[in-house]
């Protein structure tokens, strides 16, 4: 297998580099590229690879801007330490994504499940799939709230968003919880809030629950690869994260 590494970081990329000959002896790296010029400049001079490794943040900007200029035919797999925002884009076919610092175990399914593209013959990304993820990135990295205005009686209260344990929503009204245990209603939807939040401190666990990191008290497995949270304060409704969510929270809990 030929593969392209496109990484800014020297140390990030020999690791990588020293990970695919454990994984596989004979693969071969075609090139180590810092920048999206230096990429460009060489998918318009060689054959397209087997495989891409591609950092997002590179030396010269968004990782993206290769995909303006070239046609990337070949499966991708992105390193990233972006949070689970950007991880829900990345569940198409000829995508997969790793998360830094890249661990052998990780990367070894992830090569694993290139081969099995390759082997299959299917399609190249598409610019609308980039388009998405480009969203996705863009949307990340907004300015968050740092405090919400609340009514308690006559008064008007700040509350920071680090001293929030979690949003929860019934009978179509929405709670601010603090970590104090007092409760406070808002006028914003739990899919409003999450524009809102900053992704790396609160995750959206179901359609009723926001909870901040530092709520989490304990995580017990569950059924059919389920987890059950317990919160501090305590939530009086049973908390489980789905299978389908269950490895973006671990990847969210130990961002």
């Amino acid at each position: 297998m030929e593969i392209l590494i496109i990484e800014d970081e020297e140390p990030a990329a020999e690791r990588l580099t020293e990970l695919l000959k454990q994984y596989d002896a004979g693969i071969r790296p075609l090139a180590i590229l810092p920048s999206v010029q230096a990429a460009v400049k060489w998918f318009n001079e060689h054959p397209q690879p087997d495989l891409v490794l591609l950092d997002i943040h590179l030396s010269d900007g968004l990782c993206f801007e290769i995909f303006k200029q070239v046609k990337v035919k070949c499966p991708i797999i992105f390193c990233t330490a972006y949070d689970q925002y950007v991880l829900d884009a990345f569940q198409v076919h000829s995508i997969d994504y790793l998360l830094k610092p890249v661990q052998y175990q990780k990367l070894e399914k992830s090569l694993q499940k290139m081969e099995e593209i390759r082997s299959h013959a299917k399609s190249a990304i598409s610019e609308v799939q980039f388009s998405d993820i480009i969203n996705i990135i863009k949307t990340s990295q907004q300015t968050y709230k740092s405090r919400f205005m609340v009514k308690t009686g006559t008064k008007i209260k700040a509350i920071k968003s680090e001293e929030i344990a979690y949003f929860h929503s019934r009978n179509k009204l929405t709670l601010l919880v603090s970590k104090e245990r007092q409760s406070f209603p808002l006028d914003y939807t739990l899919d409003e809030l999450m524009t809102m939040l900053d992704p790396v401190s609160f995750f959206h666990v179901n359609r009723n629950l926001i909870i901040h990191i530092d709520a989490v008290k304990e995580v017990h497995p569950y059924f059919k690869g389920r987890l059950k949270l317990v919160l501090s304060p305590e939530h009086d409704e049973e908390i489980v994260i789905s299978s389908q969510k269950t490895p973006l929270f671990k990847a969210w809990l130990d961002h």
